[in-house]
């Protein structure tokens, strides 16, 4: 049977994206060459994890979502949407691998009048660089001309009650860049129907480069909070009620909160296929990346100054998630710290309520079932992501000693970062 729209790649970026349109009576076929995720899908469960609820899931399937793994359904297809992963290579810059064969699997197929989305982070010229190139080749079709061609930024904020996928799509405006202003057109038609808004760029360059500034904006301003922590911890000062009242600023100021690393989907780019490097994005980087080892050293010390070593400690991890309420563990700083915290001789627990099995260096780490009984029994108990279910005050009174990364628990009741 065709369809109205083909996502392609069903991981966090796509996934999402395949909900808020079965949601919106838009006819769906997922594709993804992980017979894995499809199977996992069909059967009404997430293939990965802080994505969507088997609710979630049962609900799309019950209103005609068809994930499959068979390529053959990307030609019959209005629209298709490519959501591929771009991870991080060993260089540090994304890795296109996932997209290049998205686009050949759909080039292969590619009718004319289709309407070909990009929605994978990549860098500026992708779309009308790579991507039209390998469209093109392998249909022989003229992007602009047979078919349109665009690139959108995705958009979510996971876990979030405003912008998270508890409202979908349609409260996040859509920026749309395409190739000619007929294919802007025509993708501002289709994501018309997820969004409330569409926000037309000059161009798919202009459209990628939007999701370079915006996941730089994030990754250069925690940079700085977590610069202050340091700052503010030799100081002697409280600088989460800096920020508190810093926020009651109404122009010129948005509140970032420090912690023990940042985790999560977006990576930031300090340089794009050999231009000048963005030296403050570079810079940010590198301070970002230190947090693990110094909420170590901050650990270490607290240990000695309580007459304790860090070797033979037991230290409780609490919330080993890139982000509060939710599953996900991906760039995490938790196991950065836990390998350091083995390192120096400690013996590491952790709890978590959405995470029955962690593995560091492929051991596994024993999970607290009571949460109070481990607190009392630790050493060390370090908050590391706050989790609603975490009573902080009762946690307080209990843990011997607690240091919180987070500055979630109440003024004097514990350590903060």
């Amino acid at each position: 049977m065709p369809a109205d729209l083909a996502v392609i790649g069903l991981g966090h970026h796509g996934l999402p994206l395949a909900q808020a349109a079965t949601t919106a009576g838009v006819d769906t076929v997922g594709y993804d060459t992980d017979p894995r995720a499809v199977t996992e899908l069909a059967a009404g469960r997430s293939p990965v994890d802080g994505s969507l609820t088997a609710a979630e899931i049962r609900r799309m399937l019950s209103t005609g979502f068809r994930p499959t793994t068979d390529p053959a359904e990307l030609g019959r297809v209005r629209t298709a949407v490519i959501c591929a992963p771009t991870p991080p290579g060993p260089d540090g810059a994304l890795d296109l691998t996932a997209v290049t064969d998205a686009a050949r699997a759909l080039a292969a197929r590619l009718r004319p009048h289709t309407t070909v989305l990009l929605e994978s982070p990549v860098p500026p010229g992708t779309t009308e660089g790579p991507l039209r190139d390998i469209l093109e080749t392998g249909s022989r079709l003229r992007a602009g001309r047979d078919f349109h061609l665009a690139y959108s930024p995705g958009r979510l904020d996971p876990g979030s009650r405003t912008h998270g996928r508890t409202r979908g799509l349609a409260a996040i405006p859509k920026v749309i860049g395409g190739l000619t202003p007929a294919c802007t057109e025509s993708a501002a038609a289709f994501y018309g129907r997820l969004t409330d808004k569409v926000v037309r760029a000059r161009g798919p360059r202009e459209a990628e480069t939007v999701k370079l500034l915006e996941t730089n904006f994030r990754h250069v301003n925690i940079a700085l909070v977590n610069e202050m922590a340091v700052l503010c911890h030799e100081l002697g000062v409280d600088l989460w009620d800096v920020i508190r009242c810093a926020e009651t600023k109404p122009f010129g100021f948005q509140a970032f909160r420090p912690g023990p690393g940042v985790g999560g989907h977006g990576v930031p780019v300090d340089t794009v296929d050999g231009h000048r490097p963005l030296r403050l994005v570079e810079l940010a980087g590198q301070i970002n990346e230190r947090m693990p080892a110094y909420a170590v050293q901050r650990a270490a010390t607290l240990l000695n100054e309580h007459g304790k070593s860090a070797r033979g400690a037991r230290i409780l991890l609490l919330g080993i998630t890139y982000k509060p309420d939710l599953a996900d563990r991906q760039g995490s700083p938790a196991e950065e710290i836990a390998r350091r915290l083995m390192d120096l001789g400690a013996a590491v627990s952790y709890h978590d309520p959405y995470t029955l099995d962690w593995r560091v260096r492929e051991r596994p780490v024993p999970r607290a079932d009571s949460l109070y009984e481990a607190a009392a029994h630790a050493d060390l108990t370090i908050l590391l992501q706050h989790h609603r279910t975490y009573d902080l005050q009762g946690l307080s009174v209990k843990a011997q000693l607690l240091l919180d990364t987070r500055g979630a628990t109440p003024m004097g009741a514990a350590h903060r970062l």
